[in-house]
Parts: C-alpha cells; sequence; structure tokens
C-alpha cells in the first residue's frame, strides 16, 4: 500500500511540471503569427503623418524572419496577418463616416494580396539570392492590387510612405515600383545579413556568396538613391508661373457636407475674392493661375445660373483663369469635372475624372447590393461616367496637368498628364469626407512622390485641407490649416523634361514582375526536382 501510495504521489508530482512545458510550447509556436501582426503595424507606423519612414526597415527584416524557411500554407497564414497589422490601422479613415463595415470588408479583400505574396516568399526563401526574388514578389502583389478588383485600390503601396526617406530620388529613376522595391530589398536583406552572422557564430562558418548578397541587397538601394539626387531639380527650365491655390472650406464635415453646395461654392467665390483685395491692395503677388479644388461647385454652373455668375464674378475680380472643380450632368451622365474658367472668356475647357472610386463615385454590382441593403445604393445615388482624355489646361501659357484626388495614387494617371505636355501638375481634392483623419496626410505623400517622379512642382488645392504646394524636390514649401478658409500663393518653376521614370513608364513594373515570376518559378521547379528525387 505504501508503494502504491507513493507512486501515486510521484505521479501527481510529475504532472503538473508538464502543464507549463506544454504551455510554454503553444506560446513558442505562436510567436511567429504575433511577429507578423506586429511587423505589419510596424509598417503601418512608417507612413504619414508620422516621419517614421525608416521603420519600413526593420518591418521587412521581421516579416522575412517569419517567412524564411517555411511552407506555403504557413506563408498565407502569416502573410494574411501582416497585411491586416499593416492596413486595418492604415485604411480605418473608410470608415470615419459610413461605420465598420465597409472598412473591414476593404481590409479583408487587400489582406488577400499580401497573403499570396507571403506564400510565395516561403517558396522562393529557399533560393541563393532569395532577398531579390521576395523583393520583387512584393512589387508584383502591389501591381496586382493596383489593377483588381474594380479597376485597382493602390493605397498603401511602400512607395507612399517614403516621401521623407533617403530612397526618395529612386522614384525618378523608375516610379513607385523602383522606390517600393528598394526599400523591400533592404529590409529583407538586413534581415539576411543579422540571420548570417548569427549563424556564423553557431558554426563558424561564414556563407561567402550568401554574405556578398545580402549585403548587396542593403548597399546597392542605398548608392542608387544618393546617385539619383542628380535626377532631382527644382530649376526653371520653361521659366516660372505665379499660381494661387484656393481653400474655401465646407459648411461642415462628413458625408453630409455637400448638402450645402452653394455654401461650399460661396466660401470659394469669398476665398478668390478676399485673395482678389489684397492683390489689388498690393499685399499679395498677383497670380497668374488660380487652382480650386475638386467639388468646389457642386452645384452645375452650365445648369445653374447663378453659379455661373457667380464663378464669373470671382475670376474677373481676381484677373487670372481659374481651374473650378465641379459636378456637371451632360448627355444624362454624371462627371466629377475641373473647368476652365476665363476671366473674360468664361468655360473654354474641361477635364473629366478618369479613375472614378468604387463605392465612392460610383457603385459596383448596384442591383446585387441593392438586394442586399438598400441604404448603400441610397448612399450613391447616380454613378459618375469616366473621362477618356488626359486633362492638360494651358493657364497663361503654362500647362497645367490635371490629377483628381484619388487618380493621383494611380501612376498611369499621373504620367499620363506629364507626357501629354503638363509642365506643373495639380491635384485639387476633396478630404471633407474623412474629417481630420490620416488620410490626407497619406495622399498628400503620394504628391510629394509623384512630384519628385516626373520633376514638376505639383500643386494640392484641397476643399477643408491640407492644401499645398510641393517643389519638384518633394519638399512642401506652403500649407494650410484643416478646416479653415486660406489661400497661398507662390512663384513656382515650370519644367518640361523628363525623367527616367517618365520616359520608361510601365516598363520597370513589368521587369520586377518577371523577375518574381522567373524566381518563384525555379522555386516551384526546384521543389518538383527534389519531390522526385525524394521518390526516387
Amino acid at each position: 500500500m505504501t508503494v502504491t501510495a507513493t507512486s501515486v504521489d510521484e505521479s501527481d508530482q510529475l504532472e503538473p511540471k508538464a502543464v507549463p512545458v506544454s504551455r510554454l510550447a503553444r506560446l513558442v509556436r505562436l510567436v511567429p503569427a504575433a511577429v507578423a501582426a506586429l511587423s505589419g503595424v510596424l509598417l503601418y507606423v512608417s507612413f504619414p503623418p508620422r516621419t517614421l519612414w525608416w521603420l519600413a526597415l526593420p518591418a521587412f527584416a521581421c516579416f522575412g524572419w517569419v517567412l524564411r524557411g517555411r511552407g506555403w500554407k504557413a506563408g498565407l497564414g502569416l502573410g494574411y496577418l501582416f497585411g491586416l497589422g499593416f492596413l486595418l490601422p492604415l485604411l480605418v479613415w473608410t470608415g470615419v463616416e459610413v461605420g465598420p463595415g465597409p472598412w473591414l470588408a476593404l481590409v479583408l479583400v487587400e489582406a488577400i494580396f499580401v497573403a499570396l505574396v507571403g506564400a510565395a516568399v516561403t517558396a522562393v526563401s529557399k533560393l541563393p539570392g532569395w532577398p531579390l526574388w521576395a523583393a520583387a514578389l512584393w512589387i508584383a502583389g502591389e501591381a496586382v492590387r493596383a489593377r483588381a478588383p474594380f479597376h485597382g485600390f493602390p493605397w498603401g503601396k511602400i512607395a507612399f510612405g517614403q516621401a521623407d526617406g533617403v530612397f526618395l530620388p529612386l522614384a525618378a529613376v523608375g516610379g513607385t515600383p523602383v522606390l517600393g522595391f528598394a526599400v523591400v530589398l533592404c529590409g529583407f536583406g538586413l534581415y539576411e545579413i543579422v540571420r548570417l552572422v548569427l549563424e556564423g557564430r553557431r558554426t563558424r562558418v561564414v556563407q561567402r556568396s550568401a554574405a556578398t548578397v545580402a549585403l548587396l541587397s542593403v548597399a546597392v538601394p542605398i548608392v542608387g538613391a544618393v546617385a539619383a539626387r542628380s535626377l532631382v531639380s527644382d530649376k526653371a527650365e520653361d521659366g516660372t508661373t505665379t499660381v494661387a491655390v484656393i481653400q474655401g472650406n465646407v459648411p461642415r464635415a462628413g458625408l453630409e457636407f455637400n448638402a450645402q453646395r452653394r455654401a461650399v461654392l460661396d466660401y470659394h467665390v469669398k476665398e478668390t475674392l478676399r485673395l482678389a483685395a489684397e492683390v489689388k491692395a498690393g499685399k499679395v503677388a498677383k497670380p497668374d493661375v488660380v487652382l480650386w479644388p475638386e467639388n468646389s461647385s457642386d452645384v452645375d454652373p452650365f445648369a445653374d445660373a447663378q453659379a455661373y455668375t457667380d464663378i464669373d464674378e470671382a475670376a474677373k475680380a481676381i484677373g487670372a483663369p481659374i481651374s473650378v472643380g465641379g459636378v456637371v450632368e451632360r448627355g444624362g451622365k454624371l462627371y466629377n469635372e475641373q473647368i476652365l474658367w476665363d476671366p473674360v472668356k468664361g468655360p473654354t475647357d474641361t477635364y473629366d475624372k478618369r479613375q472614378i472610386q468604387p463605392f465612392g463615385e460610383y457603385l459596383p454590382m448596384r442591383s446585387l447590393l441593392g438586394a442586399i441593403n438598400k441604404n448603400w445604393t441610397s448612399m450613391v445615388r447616380q454613378d459618375f461616367s469616366r473621362g477618356t482624355k488626359p486633362g492638360v489646361f494651358t493657364m497663361n501659357g503654362a500647362k497645367i496637368g490635371l490629377v483628381t484626388c484619388y487618380e493621383a495614387a494611380f501612376d498611369w494617371a499621373v504620367r499620363s498628364e506629364v507626357t501629354d505636355g503638363a509642365q506643373l501638375i495639380s491635384v485639387p481634392s476633396n478630404n471633407a469626407t474623412f474629417d481630420r483623419s490620416e488620410m490626407t496626410y497619406q495622399q498628400l505623400a503620394m504628391s510629394r512622390v509623384r512630384a519628385v517622379e516626373h520633376s514638376r512642382t505639383v500643386t494640392v488645392p484641397v476643399t477643408s485641407g491640407v492644401s499645398a504646394i510641393i517643389m519638384p524636390d518633394g519638399k512642401i514649401t506652403q500649407k494650410t490649416g484643416m478646416f479653415v478658409a486660406d489661400s497661398l500663393v507662390q512663384k513656382v518653376p515650370l519644367r518640361s523634361s523628363e525623367t527616367p521614370a517618365t520616359k520608361l513608364g510601365i516598363l520597370p513594373e513589368m521587369a520586377l514582375v518577371l523577375v518574381a515570376a522567373g524566381g518563384l518559378g525555379w522555386a516551384i521547379g526546384a521543389g518538383v526536382r527534389r519531390r522526385r528525387a525524394g521518390d526516387a
């Protein structure tokens, strides 16, 4: 009996010792998932309005650590967690006025693209020089995400978080794909350096070829960025022009700001008349060009005589052509339009927004969504129609390229204006719908990247702010506050030369997609050969 009792007591004493070990093992298994999600959050923190651009490097270094050497199913899950950690906070502004439903739906869909990249990276992580293949795969994922579904959603491109970073000049070399590729490559390269150092200390064997590739993965992007600074210039090639950016403000923020459309128009007329009075008093330089924001006249001036008269009065008072953002109905179709308003001739030219926003300016699958919830269809009662041609206004001799708000996120929409002759780019926007969220600053960073990419001055007139004037080197020289009436006046350079990024267009992105495809094909082929050898 004593022996039996002792056996029971010993077993009772042993069992509790096994429990913490089991729990610890489970916690250890959760570490990669936690690191993946937190790395995504770290990447988000690197984006504006913060200037912590360099955090993108450790974010991708940690992402590389959790993916390297794993199976594709694990990569799929870890990639999805990374995408959620990044996109959930980055895109929270999409639900500011409509609730969490659309925000969560958007993030859950967009994170799928990141998950697929994660799965692909696990495959190429076994190849020599894997940081190169992995970085190209990330850019391939961005390329797909910028085109599908519903004509794409490029928000969150790595390049758009680098407006304050050392890599920014690379935008002039190959646009957002090359800039983003350099950042991701450098991040994966940092992890590979750390891995090889730790492995070398443990085994006392350093793989020279792998170490060389890792060092080059970090050094080449940095050296390339320094060399690319020669492409960035603020020099006036075609003289200068004095621009006035008008921010009239709105009666209130949110989805209902347009319920007082007349007030929005009145505010912009009032601010232009105020500026005209200052010009007349000699307090401010007379502008050659006046730029109003998107939706500054949602009262159709072609259908409303009073709106026509008010805008015409503002143009005559300031004595310069105005680019007016209007909502116009023509032939039974609705257009988000920029109207060139001459102080003598009145409206002379128009540009219709080409990249319109799904679920904001048009409703995909309208009948299906209406059957699910009629409130959704009531929010977008009539779809906007797409424009078909680039918009370049000649205003007092200067060629101004128009890129309306959401279009600034799309490479092709900006480049087409420059190749069509734009000497200066204007990004008229309306951010009142998104209140004081980070959306405004994220979009402003896009315009800074575009300035360097095409070596053009970029103006950003916004209904409620932040409006800004950006030099071709990406630096902001003037900006307004949010939800105030204000105007900015400045003499800016006009430029007509094209950067390599402008000339090459889509070619750098296509080249990186081919690199990604080549690496993935190599990895899949190597895996098939290993399995066949194992079977044999």
